[in-house]
């Protein structure tokens, strides 16, 4: 069931809302049962086979969980590090058979020239989601470090819905307290009148603006895979078409499942703070799939040392964890070139700063500022093209084009519109034999891109609109926008959210999935 799906928005959401409220009337155990069971409706609405796998995946590491805390009030040895290693090997394994096991299998067999075949595993989904915060839990639980084993809370915590899909990454301590707080259980027609407003505004994201730019950016992906030389023009209009309809996909899903939490009384944390505003690839990964980066610090970059052993190895531990954070992403060695790339990214860009600061070199100012922006979001823009690519051929194809290693061509009738001559005759539209008809030869296309790049660039973003109403766990309001940007309570702001939500309900294109519902 996705969040702009008809059965969600008219049924699902309706029911399960105000069945969870009317319940807790009476019992705040029984409410959160409620919720907790229409989570697993939910998942199992895309495949009740998995609903066991789930329930198999929350009773073993609250078991183990205990199992853990308890242990963990004795001296450090060996028997309790085992205990954890076992706990987390599991998690692990079960998640690398599912994720893993077509791509190495795929893998082998080109590498040793095989023939065998093996049957292709489904992926289900929000595995990596559910696993990563399990992880969590029976590592904290291990440190002693989580204090709270209600069953129902923790299943509720794994479990709830707003997140299980595509995140965000949860944490126990940051979640459990809330199921456990009376006042979630109390209708407070505020969070219903702020987590609607975000949840639109996601909503929006996703379906009119990430799924109007995604068929420019899937033609030109699906010419480079079919092995057609792309103009300049149009591999980079694909890849900033997939850039943006990226940025939108996953910034509506975060503001949905943000949204929907707020109307259960519930703060997730945030996930995503304009990350294409970023100055530096280290603030690009403060600010895109923010509870992905807080795991992957906490539990690997730390765990691997971090930076308490040195410069080189600092450098070693941020390139490794980003490679597996680009596994982590996808089965594929597209995602670990991807995972690679922003790992020398972060290599060079700490190793700048410490030349900058031993050096004392003097700041660039605005145009300092400027530059930093602009090397930034080519590079996130080139590592996009691995992320999207569906093999090494189609993203080198497609960095080759963008590089103009198939020419600069630009469109006859961009030409005759500013009367110039044409070069030579005969000018394509930006394909060898015209085997992609013009996406990016019409200058509407351009505006559209133009059009998204200007929001995520310049707009205020969700949390900075709903300020006032403190959106997320973990909030910390930048400079906002205008005032006529920040939402209030009022007769304004329904009207706009009425608008918003018609605009993308009454779209009469197929509902597409999220993006990182593939992860």
């Amino acid at each position: 069931m996705l969040f702009n799906s008809p059965e969600f928005v008219y049924l699902y959401l309706p029911l399960v809302l105000v069945g969870f409220f009317w319940l807790a009337r009476s019992s705040h155990r029984i409410a959160a049962v409620w919720l907790a069971a229409a989570s697993c409706f939910f998942y199992g609405w895309w495949n009740p086979v998995y609903l066991g796998l789930l329930g198999a995946s929350v009773a073993f590491n609250y078991s183990m969980g205990i199992v853990l805390a308890r242990e963990s009030s004795r001296p450090p040895g060996e028997p309790r590090r085992m205990l954890l290693v076992f706990a987390v090997a599991a998690n692990l394994l079960l998640l690398g058979y599912f994720k893993y096991f077509n791509f190495f299998a795929d893998s082998a067999r080109i590498a040793f020239d095989g023939n065998w075949h093996f049957d292709t595993i489904l992926l289900p989904l929000g595995i990596s989601f559910f696993t990563f915060t399990q992880i969590a839990f029976l590592v904290d639980a291990w440190r002693g470090e989580a204090k709270e084993f209600n069953f129902v809370h923790y299943t509720l915590f794994v479990t709830y819905f707003p997140h299980l899909i595509a995140g965000p990454v949860l944490h126990h301590r940051e979640m459990m307290p809330q199921f456990a707080r009376a006042a979630t259980y109390r209708l407070d027609w505020e969070n219903i009148a702020v987590g609607l407003a975000i949840f639109v505004i996601g909503i929006f994201k996703k379906v009119v603006l990430a799924d109007g730019i995604a068929p420019h950016a899937n033609a030109v992906f699906l010419a480079a895979e079919h092995g057609q030389a792309l103009s300049l023009l149009d591999a980079w209009g694909g890849a900033l078409a997939y850039t943006f309809q990226l940025y939108f996909d996953f910034s509506g899903y975060s503001d949905m499942a943000i949204g929907l939490s707020r109307m259960f009384g519930v703060n997730l944390p945030l996930n995503f703070d304009s990350p294409y505003k970023a100055r530096n690839i280290s603030d690009f990964w403060r600010r895109w799939h923010m509870t992905l980066s807080r795991f992957l610090r906490d539990y690997l970059y730390i765990a691997l040392g971090g930076n308490r052993k040195g410069a080189w190895r600092r450098h070693i531990n941020l390139f490794v964890t980003m490679v597996l954070g680009g596994l982590w992403h996808g089965a594929g060695w597209t995602f670990v070139v991807w995972g690679a790339l922003h790992g020398l990214y972060l290599m060079v860009n700490h190793a700048w700063r410490w030349l900058v600061a031993t050096l004392d070199l003097r700041r660039g100012g605005r145009i300092g500022g400027v530059l930093g922006w602009a090397l930034t979001f080519v590079a996130v823009v080139v590592a996009w093209v691995f992320f999207r690519a569906s093999s090494f051929d189609a993203a080198l194809s497609m960095l080759g084009a963008m590089a103009g290693g198939n020419g600069v061509i630009l469109p006859p009738d961009w030409l005759n519109a500013l009367h110039w001559r044409l070069v030579r005759s005969g000018a394509e539209l930006g394909i060898a034999g015209g085997a992609l008809s013009g996406q990016f030869a019409d200058p509407w296309v351009w505006f559209d891109l133009l059009l998204v790049m200007t929001i995520a660039l310049f707009a205020p973003n969700t949390q900075q609109i709903m300020a006032r109403y403190n959106p997320a766990l973990d909030f910390r309001a930048r400079a906002g926008g205008p005032g006529m940007f920040r939402f209030r309570i009022g007769p304004g702001w329904l009207c706009v959210t009425v608008l918003l939500l018609a605009a993308a309900l009454t779209r009469g294109d197929a509902i597409s999935e999220f993006l990182y519902f593939q992860f």
